[in-house]
């Protein structure tokens, strides 16, 4: 059996890859369990890897890892695929594929391929929640989207969190959520300019003083203002493509995508574009003249 594990959801991936090798080694043993690193390992080592019979075992399993870190397998991986014992289970895992290559085009023809690609925040949103039922606690709806609000949509990250959460208390809760977990500075950055469009100067500068609160310099936070505001023109000016297409032609985050189209709707172009031009100012000003930062970033907040 030939199985390869792809996609982003690098979760997703290690959670089947588990889930395979307590399998087997449940029924067989650990004994014949083996990970190779790919891009370590010559193609002929490989293929006499691969071609063995089990030693003290009934079965081998061999986790191949980066195969596309290994310019012969690109080239010829028909030569390993045939090599396989019948008594030995090949799983490969890799992250990503060149999909105009030989490796993944034979691949595909003579293997079983799992995709575990990023789930969206709703998917998210909705896992959090079974998961928390699964490992015995409670989340509802409602607080698992402000986890991911806060947190972002990195799903390892938001699986070691939940433990995080679910060890304090099995019922989990907003109180609990702010108290054990650090928001992303880009969510907080999120936060100011959506205050700042919606013209909410009071909040704006509760969230900019809050930010100042937890030490984080003026500086830095132009910085990921700048950053934001870059994605914004990207977005606005392509609004029209999607979401999906937006974050696949920009290798944004669809989540990011859709957060940031919700800031855009009310704006135009060229409001847009002249936004970028004063953010790109101000850093450029904060980084190499001696100005009042803290006043100069809250004046930009404020006359967005």
């Amino acid at each position: 059996m030939v199985e390869v594990l792809t996609g982003g959801n690098d979760f997703g991936r290690k959670a089947e890859l588990k889930r395979i090798t307590t399998e087997f080694a449940t029924k067989y043993g650990d004994f014949g369990l083996e990970i190779i690193d790919a891009s370590e390992v010559e193609l002929g080592r490989l293929i006499e890897c691969v071609s063995s019979l089990p030693f003290l075992a009934q079965r081998r399993m061999i986790i191949l890892i980066n195969p596309a870190g290994n310019k012969s397998l690109i080239e010829s991986p028909e030569k390993l695929l045939e090599a396989v014992a019948e008594t030995t289970d090949l799983i490969i895992d890799e992250r990503k594929f060149d999909k105009r290559l030989n490796l993944f085009k034979t691949l595909k023809k003579q293997a079983q391929i799992k995709e575990f690609t990023e789930l969206d925040e709703r998917g998210l949103a909705s896992w959090l929640v079974t998961e928390a039922d699964k490992r015995g606690g409670h989340l509802g709806a409602n607080d698992a989207n402000y986890i991911i609000n806060r947190l972002g949509t990195n799903q390892l990250g938001l699986s070691q969190e939940l433990d995080k959460l679910l060890t304090f208390d099995p019922k989990i809760t907003k109180t609990s959520i702010n108290l054990l977990t650090e928001q992303l500075p880009q969510s907080s950055v999120f936060d100011l300019l959506d205050a700042a469009f919606s013209g909410n100067k009071k909040r704006t500068i509760e969230l900019y003083q809050d930010q100042r609160m937890q030490q984080i310099e003026p500086q830095y936070i132009m910085g990921m203002i700048a950053w934001q505001v870059h994605i914004l023109v990207l977005v606005k000016l392509n609004e029209k493509d999607g979401p999906e297409s937006i974050a696949s032609a920009s290798k944004l985050n669809p989540y990011v995508v859709r957060k940031t189209l919700g800031l855009t709707k009310n704006l135009t172009s060229g409001h847009v574009k002249e936004l970028s031009n004063k953010a790109l100012s101000l850093d450029i000003r904060l980084k190499t003249e001696t100005i009042d930062a803290d006043d100069a970033v809250q004046h930009f907040l404020l006359t967005i």
